[in-house]
C-alpha cells in the first residue's frame, strides 16, 4: 500500500510539473514583431503564432502525462508484485511478446505517432496554416498524433494520416509573396510603366491600411521578367503577412489597372 501511494503522489507531482511547464510554454510571449525589421507586432500573426504554440505544448503535454502515468504506476505495480514474492520474469516475458506483436500488427499506427510527433515538435505547421501535403491543399483545422484534418478551398474535408505526409508546403510561416505580372504591348515606353508601376507600389506601401496590418515591406518593381515578340511582362513583388499574399495581389492588380488605364497604357493577352 505504501508503493501504490508513493507512486500516485509521485504521478500527481509529475503531471502538475508537466502542465506548468506547458502553459508556461503555450503562454510565452511571441517575438513576431521581428518580421516587421523590429517594428511592433502585428496583431494577426501573433494570434496565429500562439495558437500554434499552445496546441503543440498541450499535444506534447498530454503525450508526456499518459507516458509519465504508464513509466511510474508500471513500475510501482511491478514492485508490489516482487514484494509479494509473486515471480515477475514470466510476466516482463509474456509483456515483451505482446509488444512485438502489437508492434507488428500497428506499424502503421505508430509510424503515425511518430511522425505526428515530429512534426510537433518541429513546428512544420499549425491550426490556421494553409499547407500542400501532397495528398490536399488547404487550412488546417486540426492536429493530432495521428492524423491532420485540413479543409480545402472547395469546403471539403481531408483527414491525413501523418505517417502518410512525406512533404509539407506551408504558406503561412513567417512571410508570404504576394506578386503580379503585367504584359504591355512591345513597344511600349519602358521606363514610363516601371516609374508608373513603381508609383503604384509606393501609393499602396504608404496605404496604412495594408503597410499597417498587411504588407511587411515596401513593394519592389523587379523590371522586365518576360519579353515575346507581341509583350513584354513587368513583374511587381510585396512581401506579406502569412496568407495574405492573395489579397495584396488583388490590390495591386486593381490599381494597377487604374494607373495603367489612366496613363492610356493597353495591358496585351
Amino acid at each position: 500500500m505504501l508503493i501504490l501511494v508513493i507512486a500516485v503522489v509521485v504521478r500527481n507531482v509529475t503531471h502538475r510539473l508537466i502542465t506548468r511547464v506547458v502553459n508556461r510554454a503555450g503562454n510565452s510571449t511571441s517575438i513576431s514583431g521581428r518580421l516587421r525589421r523590429g517594428g511592433p507586432s502585428t496583431d494577426g500573426i501573433d494570434i496565429l503564432l500562439n495558437e500554434r504554440r499552445k496546441q503543440r505544448a498541450e499535444t506534447m503535454g498530454s503525450v508526456l502525462r499518459h507516458v509519465a502515468s504508464i513509466v511510474i504506476m508500471g513500475t510501482a505495480v511491478l514492485t508490489v508484485l516482487d514484494r509479494l514474492t509473486i515471480p515477475i520474469a514470466p510476466l516482463l516475458t509474456s509483456v515483451g511478446i505482446l509488444g512485438v506483436a502489437i508492434g507488428f500488427g500497428a506499424q502503421e499506427l505508430v509510424k503515425d505517432f511518430i511522425a505526428g510527433m515530429f512534426m510537433l515538435m518541429e513546428d512544420q505547421y499549425g491550426v490556421g496554416d494553409v499547407i500542400d501535403s501532397g495528398a490536399a491543399i488547404g487550412t488546417v483545422e486540426a492536429v493530432t498524433l495521428r492524423v491532420t484534418r485540413l479543409r480545402d478551398a472547395d469546403g471539403r474535408v481531408w483527414y491525413i494520416r501523418n505517417g502518410t505526409i512525406t512533404r509539407v508546403g506551408n504558406e503561412s510561416q513567417g512571410w508570404s509573396r504576394a506578386y503580379i505580372d503585367v504584359p504591355v504591348a512591345y513597344d511600349a515606353d519602358v521606363p514610363a510603366v516601371r516609374a508608373l508601376l513603381g508609383r503604384v507600389a509606393e501609393d499602396l506601401w504608404n496605404d496604412p491600411e495594408y503597410r499597417e496590418s498587411v504588407i511587411v515591406e515596401e513593394p519592389a518593381v523587379f523590371g522586365i521578367e518576360q519579353i515575346s515578340d507581341t509583350s513584354v511582362i513587368f513583374r511587381v513583388s510585396a512581401k506579406t503577412l502569412p496568407s495574405r499574399q492573395a489579397e495584396v495581389a488583388r490590390e495591386l492588380r486593381m490599381r494597377v489597372k487604374a494607373a495603367l488605364d489612366g496613363a492610356g497604357i493597353a495591358l496585351v493577352a
